[in-house]
């Protein structure tokens, strides 16, 4: 949610990020609205409760001849109370729902529109010319003995698979990689729960527009999360961090799971679109004031990864309309997949700002010893996906596939070859 203050002070600016996003400004009015009426609410209860207060002094003073009508007085006030009471409770519940509704301001510089209305804002790379007619990742993958769809249809159902023998060596291998890279930059490894609370859940802004995605189980009130960025920023929901030496930086390396909801049809073929998935991403604490930077450090640790794989790929800054309810811009890298022709999402990294902070009640101590709002941001540092890119880039004539030098040493070949 967002800052009521900064919402009061600059409605305009708060239209404009909603008119960007492609969703209604009149959110902004409706939330003004109940603003002002919890604040009377509240007022309302206060002036009464210190008229109770001060009827109750007068009472312990009263003649007896005065306490009868003092007593009557204060049955009044106290049903008065009650009723001020039951009303500014309502007007709590009618402002929560009504800043959950709107999504967090977006940035200044990113893109207004939807999701192809982003920027290119470098390309890397240079995709390769095939002198043979490339395979795509599910074939190389079946035939190098990689990825199996059809059993993992059999168990599981459309979408699932299973990855073996030196397929799963390369996922374990990316995400090995990526953990030792996240430890040398000061992140702190996590192994989080998948399955979370509703309020954590929510916390995140993942129970908003991408309901749909989430897996619920209702006999147990829980979430099976899409990304470990939903445990991570519920590590220290409710808590007071301490943020004095800079950042807390956290890698969370999990499954994922998401229903795909309304991608029916798209991406069937392979890995690239799938219902689990494994990942490690980046979460961070921070200062609002150093969240910038922090997010193009969460960038650039993300490109140091793509580069280890040896993919070329594109960095795009993310359309408004694109960034989900809680990211106030997001740059995401895209990987070149030879056999589509395109890019494919490979890497997101988002500023959340202080939106899940708000929504967690995760704050710092500024240098005031005063209480302040901690700014999130969260970056795929290395996902199931990515296999898609490595098999199709660095495939061969004779059909094998070359191993990227950095993985080597978790896959133990240099070349994965056709199984016979």
């Amino acid at each position: 949610m967002i800052d009521l203050r900064f919402l009061r002070e600059n409605p305009d600016v708060v239209r404009a990020s909603q008119r960007a996003r492609g969703e209604d400004p009149a959110l902004v009015d409706a939330l003004l609205e109940a603003d002002a009426a919890r604040r009377a609410a509240v007022a309302t209860a206060d002036n009464l409760r210190a008229e109770q207060k001060a009827l109750g002094k007068k009472v312990g003073k009263a003649s007896p001849e005065e306490r009868p009508v003092l007593l009557a007085r204060g049955q009044e006030l106290s049903a008065k109370v009650k009723e001020a009471e039951a009303a500014e409770n309502a007007a709590d519940a009618d402002l929560d729902t009504a800043m959950r509704a709107l999504s967090n301001v977006v940035q200044d510089g990113a893109p207004a529109g939807g999701e192809d209305d982003y920027i290119v804002l470098e390309t890397v790379g240079t995709p390769r010319e095939f002198d043979f007619e490339p395979k795509d990742h599910l074939e190389l993958g079946e035939s190098l003995g990689l990825i199996d769809m059809e059993r993992g249809a059999k168990v599981s159902g459309a979408r699932f698979y299973f990855l073996t023998g030196y397929g799963a060596l390369l996922q374990l291998g990316l995400l090995q990689l990526a953990a030792q890279k996240a430890t040398a930059n000061g992140f702190t490894m996590m192994i989080p729960p998948v399955l979370v609370r509703p309020e954590i859940m929510a916390g995140t802004g993942f129970l908003g527009q991408h309901a749909a995605e989430v897996y619920h189980l209702d006999e147990d009130e829980l979430y099976l999360v899409g990304t470990s960025e939903v445990p991570l920023a519920g590590y220290h929901s409710g808590e007071i961090i301490d943020l004095s030496e800079g950042p807390k930086r956290y890698a969370g390396w999990s499954s994922c799971f998401r229903r795909e909801a309304g991608s029916y049809g798209k991406d069937t073929r392979g890995i690239i679109r799938v219902h689990q998935f494994d990942k490690v991403e980046m979460f961070v604490y921070a200062k609002p004031e150093d969240a910038d930077a922090e997010h193009q450090r969460l960038l650039a640790w993300e490109r140091e990864m793509l580069a280890a794989v040896e993919v070329p790929y594109r960095v795009i800054d993310v359309a408004a309309g694109d960034l989900g309810s809680s990211a106030a811009r997001k740059f995401d890298c895209e990987g070149w997949v030879p056999t589509q022709q395109t890019y494919r999402e490979l890497t997101s990294t988002s500023n959340c700002t202080t939106f899940q902070g708000r929504r967690l009640n995760v704050r710092y101590r500024d240098e005031n010893n005063k209480p302040q709002t901690a700014a999130t941001l969260n970056g795929t540092l290395a996902t199931t996906r990515w296999i898609v890119a490595i098999l199709e880039n660095h495939q061969q004539a004779d059909g094998s596939v070359r191993v990227p030098t950095a993985l080597v040493p978790f896959v133990g070949t240099e070349v994965l070859k056709p199984i016979r």
